[in-house]
């Protein structure tokens, strides 16, 4: 009876780990949808600044119970049992899942970056007037705030992190999150580092679906023909000509650039 009852409080701690990791994320992303496709009703139905209160009050508690949910996982919770440790918490991750992570890091970061204002190197060299050998130094912000690479007149022309996703601010968390889950040495945190890329997945084909029913926005289909949710896809399926030779002229490179020094630190010190 001993052995049985210890038994089945681990399995039953083990269950309350994987609930609590997927709860919060999935009941972020059912309240979003439910409120946000119901949108019209309810803004008749009790006003513009009541529904956004109503909005925001759910999307806070969804929140909050993620956040919880981590520390429950982290701190409260009895260590995880065998069968759901994919390795010891004191062990470095295999080679595979650090490569993975990187690369989802990679790419999470790099995004993100090119939200930031365009970073330059604060010193450039001009030469002189033709014929004179001499050169002098010019001391430069170190942010290019006149960055007009993206501009264009087209208002359907895809650039930038276009290219890649039509949302490319969830996806770059949602890529992160992918990372972390990879190095993740329990299946429960696991779980919940995707929770990210399940509200950039399912959150942004709602969206679209919203918008391309003229529900709280517009998805033009000459913009929608020639994008994706799904990072890449647009481009691997060949809905743009010249992409990967557009998003390497249009992206910021020395941001880029910082984005992947700072992933290749960060698993780096996880896989020691």
């Amino acid at each position: 009876m001993t052995i049985l009852s210890a038994t089945s409080r681990k399995l039953g701690n083990s269950h309350s780990m994987v609930r609590w990791a997927a709860g919060g994320w999935t009941f972020f992303v059912v309240e979003n949808a439910v409120l946000s496709e119901n949108r019209t009703w309810l803004i008749d139905s009790m006003g513009d600044d009541n529904y956004h209160a109503f909005y925001g009050t759910f999307s806070t508690i969804a929140t909050v119970s993620i956040g919880y949910a981590y520390y429950r996982i982290t701190r409260k919770m009895p260590p995880a049992s065998a069968h759901l440790r994919r390795w010891n918490a004191n062990d470095s991750p295999p080679l595979a899942a650090g490569i993975g992570s990187w690369i989802c890091m990679s790419v999470g970061l790099v995004m993100a970056s090119q939200v930031a204002p365009t970073f330059q190197i604060p010193v450039s060299f001009s030469s002189g007037p033709t014929g004179n050998a001499q050169s002098s130094i010019q001391v430069r912000c170190p942010f290019d705030f006149a960055d007009k690479r993206l501009e264009t007149n087209n208002s359907f022309e895809v650039r930038g992190l276009e290219r890649i996703s039509r949302h490319p601010g969830l996806w770059s968390f949602g890529m992160i999150g992918m990372s972390q889950s990879l190095l993740a040495p329990i299946i429960p945190l696991q779980i919940w580092w995707l929770g990210p890329s399940l509200v950039a997945w399912l959150g942004g084909s709602h969206t679209d679906s919203r918008f391309r029913r003229g529900m709280g926005g517009m998805l033009h289909p000459e913009y929608d023909c020639q994008t994706s949710n799904i990072p890449f896809l647009a481009m691997i399926t060949g809905k743009q000509s010249g992409c990967w030779e557009g998003l390497s002229k249009e992206i910021k490179p020395l941001n880029a650039a910082l984005a992947l020094a700072a992933s290749s630190v960060w698993v780096l010190r996880r896989m020691r």
